[in-house]
């Protein structure tokens, strides 16, 4: 583990942290690029990022934390570079459910697990069935995940309710359509982080990131670390929330 991992003897106070942190884990492969190295190598490098994340999440005071580890875009890239992301998934939780568990982390996955290989579903399920009485940290992995996908389904449950005659489409509302949605249960993201540099959503969120604070650093992912996070809930803090013209402070 990198140093940046142990306790900061400066940094925002608990009180400061954001309840809910969701990032986009973006530039593995331009960190590799840089470094001549095989966009396998960033991969891996990201996976060791993500341990330091979930570690400072809980030490900073940070109740959940949403990753996007695997887009329902990021089909269209190469073979090769898919069957690596999902081997470094397989490791990841094959290696590091156990300690997770200790920690207290409880694991939730958002995203469409129809057509997805039996063992990653199994892992999945393994994950959340393992890990669902944890109160220390809520881990969101979205895997295999896109918002417009997500919204979609939540109002194919709706129509589906309607058509059966089970629901009233006067009854239909924005609370309605997000108690359809994958994590319900779950608080919008209070920050969402991208690293890399990049300045968009890319399908991650849409719905519940509407009035979440957003922070775009341009550090490549595999070089994120408790000192970075810290920087990003620092933004956060320095910020006035604004809720339909409303002032909100963003300590939670």
């Amino acid at each position: 583990m990198s140093n940046a991992a142990a306790p900061a003897t400066e940094g925002p106070d608990r009180s400061d942290a954001p309840a809910h942190v969701a990032i986009i884990m973006d530039g593995n492969g331009r960190w590799a690029a840089a470094r001549g190295l095989p966009r396998a190598e960033g991969h891996r490098r990201g996976v060791e990022a993500l341990r330091r994340v979930v570690r400072a999440s809980h030490e900073l005071g940070i109740r959940y934390l949403t990753i996007f580890s695997f887009s329902s875009e990021n089909w269209s890239r190469p073979a090769s570079e898919i069957g690596d992301l999902f081997g470094l998934l397989k490791r990841f939780i094959r290696n590091d459910l156990a300690s997770l568990h200790r920690d207290g982390v409880k694991v939730r996955i958002i995203g469409e697990r129809e057509g997805l290989e039996g063992d990653i579903c199994a892992l999945l399920n393994e994950a959340e069935e393992l890990t669902r009485d944890n109160t220390r940290l809520t881990l969101v992995v979205a895997f295999n995940y896109g918002s417009r996908q997500e919204i979609a389904k939540a109002a194919q449950k709706l129509a589906r309710e309607v058509a059966e005659g089970k629901r009233d489409p006067a009854t239909i509302d924005a609370e309605t359509l997000g108690a359809h949605l994958d994590a319900p249960d779950i608080p919008d993201p209070d920050l969402i982080i991208r690293t890399s540099g990049e300045q968009r959503l890319s399908n991650f969120l849409m719905w519940q990131a509407a009035y979440s604070e957003l922070v775009f650093v341009p550090i490549h992912w595999p070089d994120f670390d408790k000192a970075a996070l810290e920087g990003a809930i620092a933004e956060f803090a320095r910020r006035e929330r604004r809720f339909g013209g409303l002032v909100a402070k963003t300590a939670s």
